[in-house]
């Protein structure tokens, strides 16, 4: 079983996903950007061969130089995780001839507004939206479909560049901030709470499902510095309220054709009851939320994502024993961490429910909290019971504070 896996080092996470490819038995022929020299030995380890490539994000010449380096050899899989590189790997499998999704099926898990227009299609319920190149398109956008709305890059990821606007005066701000993205989604915003719907699916049906709530909404989390970001995997499925989002998941799954791999979406619960689709990516969810499922179940799902999309099995037990949540902390002020206030308290207290701990130590420098959602540092604590499991990510949240200067 020969496998290429696009950037196998970055984000960090890929490591991961490139030790399970190799642990099912595939020979793995990474491809990257980074020497060879600046891998970690416990990366190259897991790496049959390894192809730099000048430019990672030049998806035409990574295809090209990736064709040539494979000559000669069978490719039985072509694979990326990392949501920019999912493009590249549909362009290359079809470049190889190998079996996989085809570039316009992963299209509609990249591109928000072709993704919403397939999903309405099949006539589930999706935000009202309009694809605009330039700020006038989008002040006609908003005028019909009416404010509160959101703008998001069309290919974004996470929510870079993603803006809750409730008037006019908001948009022209927001538009002077988005200059720089070539094209966006505008759309009808949803008050309700948002979740997520994640699987590793076989031949588009999941074998494992997941969700987790966040706490609170990512637009909100990312629009203010003070919030410590929690999300929550969520133990039981079966309770009304989750299920109904976890019944819209496999349709849009089954609307987007899905084939083998991870699926990540988001989904909004309405204060009515209703469930309304939000976005989906035909990659894993990104900020260590793997990890927290690994932690729900006892599992392993990067092993477990190699073996469904190498050999279309998935062996693992994998019972929901646990609601795993997982804090964002953000440092108050600039400059170096100096100290952290609340930690040992909590540890002394709690530290049975803690799984990992992994702040920022003092002396480090501190992070744009803006360019990523870890900022500086986690911890991830579980629990059976999800009023308790939160309750405890609460006092994280508000207890623990990191100081920089």
């Amino acid at each position: 079983m020969n496998v290429v896996f696009l950037a196998p080092s970055y984000p960090p996470e890929m490591q991961q996903y490139t030790r399970g490819l190799a642990e099912v038995g595939a020979n793995v022929f990474g491809v990257g950007d980074a020497p060879v020299s600046a891998l970690p030995a416990s990366l190259k380890r897991h790496l049959h061969d390894y192809l730099q490539v000048p430019k990672l994000m030049d998806e035409d010449d990574v295809v090209a130089r990736v064709h040539a380096w494979m000559r000669g050899r069978s490719v039985d899989r072509v694979l990326a995780n990392w949501e920019v590189m999912v493009l590249a790997a549909a362009k290359l499998r079809e470049k190889l001839g190998v079996a996989g999704m085809s570039y316009d099926a992963v299209r509609g898990f990249r591109d928000k507004q072709l993704m919403k227009e397939r999903v309405a299609a099949a006539g589930l319920r999706v935000p009202r939206s309009m694809r605009v190149r330039t700020a006038s398109e989008a002040r006609e956008a908003a005028l019909k479909i009416g404010y509160p709305v959101v703008l998001k890059p069309i290919a974004g990821a996470g929510s870079a560049d993603t803006y809750e606007v409730r008037s006019e005066a908001e948009l022209e701000d927001v538009l002077k901030k988005t200059q720089h993205v070539g094209e966006a989604s505008l759309e009808e915003f949803i008050e309700g709470d948002e979740f997520t719907f994640d699987t590793v699916c076989i031949g588009g049906k999941p074998v494992y499902t997941n969700v987790a709530q966040y706490l609170p909404k990512p637009i909100i989390a990312r629009s203010n510095e003070w919030i410590s970001p929690v999300i929550t995997t969520v133990r039981d499925l079966s309770q009304p309220a989750i299920a109904s989002g976890v019944a819209l998941g496999h349709q849009v799954l089954a609307a987007l054709g899905m084939g083998d791999g991870f699926t990540h979406m988001e989904w909004f619960r309405k204060p009515s009851g209703e469930v309304v689709f939000g976005e989906i990516g035909c990659r894993p969810g990104g900020a260590c939320l793997v990890d927290q499922m690994n932690y729900t179940s006892d599992i392993d799902l990067f092993r477990e994502w190699a073996r469904a999309v190498c050999w279309h099995a998935f062996e693992a037990v994998a019972p929901r024993m646990y609601n795993a949540a997982i804090i964002f902390k953000r440092a108050k002020g600039q400059g170096r961490i100096t100290r952290i206030t609340g930690l040992h308290e909590f540890m002394r207290k709690y530290g049975d429910f803690v799984v990992e701990q992994h702040l920022s130590p003092v002396g480090t420098q501190r992070r744009n909290w803006k360019h990523t959602l870890i900022s500086d540092g986690h911890i991830l604590l579980r629990h059976p019971d999800f009023r308790i499991a939160n309750e405890l990510a609460d006092l994280v949240a508000n207890e623990i504070t990191l100081y920089a200067e």
